[in-house]
Parts: structure tokens; C-alpha cells; sequence
């Protein structure tokens, strides 16, 4: 073995914390990084861990690759948004109550039941729970995911289960998120696309595996699970949602918790990110006018104005008038 062998485990060991390191500061999953590393999800997975049965050096110069890739696309990025401070995480009072929701669902276990009105955070207030607390794990739907089959691959993906057998992956699933001591809690995002067969597996999990479910969603959701008298053939389902959290508007709380976290302060300006926070789309239309607002500034090499604004939410497709 020569001397650039010997080194490789300190290579292989140093690029698993700069990779590490660029997934926490993203807030992307594993499931995100395979995708994006174009490296299977079982692989990066058992690689993460150490547990990689192959060449480690192999998977890490790939590693390496994405990390670049990613550092480039951030310099590209950096001066058009000079003079711009994304915040890592925004709590507004909507999304402390999500979280405060969620912790319940991982504690207890229990199942519970979240809606939001587009662009309120919803996804954003899981994926930083996820992110930052142990044993949780969160998959989104899609309408290609709306079965009980598709679904279950899309969660054993996201897991690092490569048993692709129909018959037996509920239960490798089960055998991964059973809490054997530990308190464990599945997201399930967009659980809308989901047929009723589909939320009711999800129902088994918390039954024989002690798992908390959270189910994340619409008003679609919310009216086959969420109301109080539960229709014909929901039953089983509605009395096992320990809480539900129902807000299809952001409160005035929200928006101003999230331009303030922005650093936004001069009151003509906070007074026109309101205006668009109470549109549909709410603070999500915000973060993308504060955003491109920004590139029409620094372009100039000064500050954001309240023309930027304006003009950033009409380049958007806004109205006119505010």
C-alpha cells in the first residue's frame, strides 16, 4: 500500500464532515443529497454512516464533486444578492404552534393533522423540525406516490431500505421506525395526493410500531380527516388524530415576524411586504419579492428601496396597485 492509500481514510473522514456540513447548511435531507450527489439513497445513507460496504474513496471523490458544485453555484449567487442576510429559520407564530404540534405527534405517539393555506410554512416549519431533532423522518407526495405501493417505496427511499419486495417492505419500514425506546415520528408532506388505503397504512405504522404520524396537507385533507363529525368510512382514521392545527391565513403576528427576521425595517417598505404577505401565497410571495428586490439593488450597488419592492412584485406578476 503506498503513501497516498494510507491517507485516504482522513480524505474519506474529512469529506463526510464537509458534506455534512454543506447538508446543515442547505437544510436538505439525505433523500435531497442523493438526488442532487446523483448517488443512490441506500449508498449515501451507509456511507454517511461509515457502513459503506464498497470503495469509500470512490463515493467520496463523487462527494466531492457535489460539495464543488454547490460552492460554485453559491459564489454565482453571492453578488447578485450582496447586502442580502437569508435567515436560516424563521419562527413565526404559526409555525412555533406546527412545531409544538409535531413534538406531541413524536412523543406521545400519536397521529396528528396539519393545514396551512399556501405559503405559510408549512413544509418550511417541517423540514427545520426534521432537520434538527432525532429519529424523524419526512417524505412529500406526489401524485405519482398517491398508492399504498408507491408510497411505501417513497418512504423506504427516503429510509435507506432497499427491500423492494411488495410483501415485506411494510415491515422493514416498521422495523426502522419502531421506537424501540426511542421516540420516532414520520412526516408525511402534501399527504393530500395520498387514496384513503394509502393514510391507513399509515395508521398501521402507529398501531404496530409505536411511531407518531404526521399527516401535512390542504383543506382536502382536513375534510376527510380534520372535521368533527368524520365522514361515512373515516372513522378509524379521525379518532386516532391526537391534534389537529387549522390556518388557512397567515396572522398580522406572522408577516411581521417574518419581514422583521429579514432585517427589514423601514416602515414604507414593511407596509408593502405586508400588503403582498396577505395574498394568496402569503409569506412565501414575500421571501421571493424581498429576493429579487434585492438583485434590482445590488445591480445598483445600493440598498433596497421601496421601489425595488414594487417593482419586484409586479416583475412577479403582481398587481399594480397594492
Amino acid at each position: 500500500m503506498d503513501d497516498s492509500s494510507r491517507q485516504e481514510p482522513d480524505d474519506v473522514g474529512k469529506t463526510r464532515q464537509d458534506v455534512n456540513a454543506m447538508m446543515l447548511r442547505l437544510g436538505i435531507s439525505r433523500a435531497e443529497l442523493a438526488k442532487r450527489a446523483d448517488i443512490p439513497a441506500s449508498t449515501v445513507s451507509q456511507w454517511l454512516d461509515g457502513k459503506y460496504a464498497g470503495r469509500d474513496d470512490k463515493i467520496a471523490e463523487r462527494m466531492r464533486k457535489w460539495l464543488l458544485s454547490e460552492t460554485e453555484y453559491e459564489e454565482q449567487l453571492q453578488p447578485q444578492t450582496a447586502g442580502l442576510v437569508e435567515p436560516s429559520y424563521i419562527e413565526t407564530p404559526t409555525s412555533a404552534q406546527v412545531t409544538k404540534v409535531l413534538t406531541y405527534a413524536q412523543a406521545m405517539p400519536e397521529m396528528v393533522l396539519v393545514t396551512l393555506g399556501s405559503g405559510m410554512g408549512k413544509s418550511y416549519t417541517a423540514k427545520n423540525f426534521a432537520r434538527t431533532r432525532p429519529n424523524v423522518c419526512m417524505v412529500t407526495m406526489r401524485p405519482k406516490t398517491d398508492n399504498v405501493h408507491t408510497m411505501l417505496a417513497e418512504i423506504g427511499k427516503t429510509l435507506g431500505i432497499s427491500d423492494r419486495n411488495p410483501a415485506g417492505i411494510d415491515r422493514s419500514i416498521g422495523a426502522k421506525l419502531q421506537r424501540n425506546g426511542r421516540k420516532t415520528l414520520l412526516i408525511v408532506d402534501e399527504a393530500q395526493q395520498l387514496v384513503d388505503r394509502a393514510v391507513d397504512q399509515l395508521r398501521w405504522f402507529l398501531d404496530e410500531y409505536g411511531c407518531g404520524i404526521a399527516l401535512l396537507g390542504n383543506e382536502e385533507v382536513y375534510s376527510r380527516y380534520g372535521v368533527g363529525t368524520p365522514k361515512e368510512g373515516y372513522g378509524q382514521i379521525h379518532r386516532r388524530i391526537g391534534l389537529r392545527i387549522r390556518e388557512l391565513t397567515p396572522r398580522p403576528e406572522d408577516i411581521a415576524a417574518y419581514i422583521a427576521a429579514w432585517g427589514i425595517t423601514a416602515p414604507d417598505q414593511v407596509a408593502v411586504l405586508t400588503r403582498i404577505g396577505r395574498k394568496p401565497g402569503a409569506l412565501g410571495q414575500v421571501e421571493k419579492t424581498i429576493k429579487l428586490a434585492s438583485i434590482l439593488a445590488a445591480g445598483e450597488g445600493r440598498p433596497i428601496t421601496r421601489g425595488d419592492l414594487l417593482a419586484a412584485w409586479q416583475n412577479r406578476g403582481g398587481d399594480v396597485h397594492l
